[in-house]
């Protein structure tokens, strides 16, 4: 029996997240559909991550076993074949039989970005959050050293999580801005439900004057969710890279 890592891109807007949904389309849907058509036989993935509607990714990770022997080099080829346009496999591993696609991830890295312009831009509407007062970006850089580290985000965690714990590491966050586009790039050995979105609209209250920069460790501190920013939409998010241990690229 084969254990074959995927490495998954797609555009999450015509999907309800990757999980698979009765009555929903999703990338897990539709990738152990493909799978199945291959191999003739039903294949259950799991994933990485379970990303929300409308949220897009460059590097998700899906494990399946399988005993039928398809070159792995030739995996993505032979997959993408049965794929819908905006899901696209670019990379395949055969990984040990002790491999999981959550507990063997080093990190995670996400980006959210914010369209900071006067007007909407409709070549932009699904890839960007649009906010029209302007943004001190400098302010926002400034608030980004206060959430590295290994805190307890609670008050950057959406309802709804069934996360055991809410402490986690976050090892780099930085905000960059080109153009009208700000940039929001994040890694970190987990996330919360929505945490992600979370520090970015707190991110967007510091560059709107709503919260100081300094303000950031009381909030973490204090574990109040309403102490935060807004969760920003998902549209914005894209989960850019899942980092394992033992697989050799």
């Amino acid at each position: 029996m084969m254990n074959i890592l995927l490495m998954v891109s797609y555009d999450g807007t015509n999907y309800h997240g990757w999980q698979r949904q009765n009555g929903q389309i999703t990338v897990q849907e539709c990738l152990e559909n493909a799978l199945s058509q291959l191999y003739k036989e039903e294949i259950i993935v799991r994933g990485s991550s379970r990303t929300d509607t409308g949220v897009h990714c460059k590097g998700q990770g899906a494990l399946y076993k399988t005993d039928r022997n398809i070159p792995v080099d030739r995996l993505p080829y032979a997959v993408n074949a049965f794929l819908p346009d905006d899901i696209v496999i670019n990379g395949a591993y055969e990984v040990d039989d002790d491999f999981h696609p959550q507990y063997s991830v080093i990190d995670k890295t996400y980006e959210y970005k914010i369209l900071n312009a006067e007007f909407r831009d409709p070549m932009l509407i699904n890839y960007t959050e649009f906010i029209r007062y302007k943004l001190d970006v400098d302010k926002m850089k400034a608030a980004c050293p206060y959430f590295c580290g290994e805190h307890d985000f609670k008050a950057f965690c959406a309802s709804g999580s069934d996360a055991k714990t809410t402490v986690r590491t976050v090892y780099e966050l930085n905000v960059e801005k080109k153009g009208d586009i700000i940039s929001i790039r994040i890694r970190g050995n987990g996330f919360l439900y929505n945490m992600v979105r979370i520090i970015a609209g707190t991110l967007a209250y510091v560059g709107l004057g709503k919260i100081q920069p300094e303000d950031v460790p009381h909030i973490i501190s204090g574990l109040d969710r309403a102490k935060a920013g807004k969760t920003l939409s998902p549209n914005g998010l894209t989960l850019l890279e899942v980092n394992y241990e033992k697989i050799n690229r």
